[in-house]
């Protein structure tokens, strides 16, 4: 093992939110060799939290008692594989995808500028902005399994939704994948320009949050409903309703993930018993409550 292995690591460092308990163990390999050594030597029924960047991710107070493999600083690898194919290890920042794209004259993945996260992150969630979702571009990804073995699959692998993707069995996580483009006329640079400057004038970017915090339902959206019900602004302890943008939370100094989680929960009341529609979270709420 070549790369950095802590413990009882605060996952408030390694998240958008800024909470967050302890890991038992925190894993940030040196390159791709390294992390697939180290998986090899997991115990089969170890907990294992495969991290990005952390923006999508809810870790509660007391915790996660297990593994997290953090990628962003290790499986950073970008190339143009073809015409119409770029090659993107999972540890790679979407804004950084888009803009590669963006220089090598290439559409299709312009969205991922919205996405505050990364490519692994993208592939586990199949993640979206401005219309766009990420396995609409996959041709193939890069999967590690439980035991060590890796192997490309191509989409059919995979049980692919709207912000779902059910993995096969004995899946760990992606390693990177393999993602369809196409020649741009300058158009779609412009188009998501125009959508980066959107964002920044409707969003709180900068501030913490881990972007939309509940998926749209068929039809509608969810900050429209969140505002609907008067929640702009509503606070819990150290999280709060964006007044900006209805569907993101965010978080003061100080903040518990407990504030985020019973806010998330209010919200989804009020909008139930006020509309009838259950809101659905976006991100993943992982760990204890409080420490043992």
């Amino acid at each position: 093992m070549r790369g950095t292995l802590r413990l009882d690591e605060p996952m408030a460092r390694h998240t958008s939110w800024r909470v967050g308990g302890p890991a038992d163990r925190y894993f940030e390999p040196a390159d791709r060799a390294d992390l697939i050594a180290f998986v090899q030597q997991l115990p089969q029924s170890e907990p294992v939290l495969w991290l990005g960047l952390g923006s999508n991710l809810l870790v509660r107070d007391g915790g996660f008692r297990g593994t997290v493999i953090a990628l962003h600083g290790a499986l950073d690898g970008l190339s143009r594989d073809s015409e119409t194919t770029v090659w993107a290890e999972a540890g790679v920042h979407c804004a950084r995808l888009a803009k590669f794209t963006q220089q090598q004259h290439l559409a299709g993945l312009g969205f991922m500028a919205g996405i505050p996260g990364t490519v692994g992150g993208a592939l586990a969630m199949n993640a979206g902005a401005w219309g766009g979702e990420t396995w609409r571009a996959v041709l193939e990804a890069e999967a590690i399994f439980r035991d060590g073995r890796c192997a490309w699959l191509g989409a059919e692998h995979f049980g692919v939704s709207y912000r779902t993707v059910v993995p096969p069995r004995g899946f760990l996580g992606f390693l990177a994948a393999r993602l369809r483009v196409a020649p741009d006329d300058g158009s779609h640079a412009k188009a998501t320009r125009e959508s980066l400057a959107k964002r920044k004038a409707t969003q709180p970017v900068g501030k913490p949050s881990a972007g939309s915090t509940f998926r749209n339902p068929p039809g509608d959206h969810a900050a429209r409903l969140i505002e609907s019900c008067g929640l702009k602004g509503r606070r819990i302890g150290g999280a709060v309703v964006s007044e900006l943008h209805a569907n993101f939370i965010l978080t003061d100094e100080g903040a518990k993930a407990a504030d985020v989680e019973q806010l998330i929960q209010m919200i989804r009341t009020t909008v139930k018993h006020n509309t009838g529609i259950e809101l659905e979270p976006e991100i993943k709420v992982v760990g204890e409550a409080t420490h043992a």
